[in-house]
């Protein structure tokens, strides 16, 4: 299971969600660009910056409403100390690991 951030090109707005199937979902995203009924594509949001892995559904759900409820700022660091350039992340091409809790 994947916990994940997306943003838009303009790093203004932050989305979380969790998927079991990453690539699936990061398509998903892209396939709704434009699309003003849902979120991601109102705001042109989908650039991965951020993803780890969690053992069981239950594990990523916790996550993704800890991530939620916390601050902008808070968010900002995890994606830094991750991913410091805010780099959108090619899931194909990227040599780096997933961070795991």
């Amino acid at each position: 299971m994947y916990v994940y951030m997306l943003t838009n090109p303009t790093r203004a707005v932050l989305y979380i969600g969790v998927t079991n199937n990453l690539t699936r979902r990061l398509a998903e995203h892209a396939d709704n660009l434009g699309n003003p009924n849902k979120f991601t594509g109102r705001y042109q949001i989908n650039l991965l910056v951020y993803f780890e892995t969690q053992t069981s559904p239950a594990q990523a759900i916790a996550r993704e409403k800890e991530l939620k409820g916390g601050s902008r700022a808070k968010k900002e660091v995890l994606i830094a100390k991750f991913n410091p350039t805010w780099a959108a992340i090619d899931l194909e091409t990227w040599a780096g690991e997933p961070k795991e809790s």
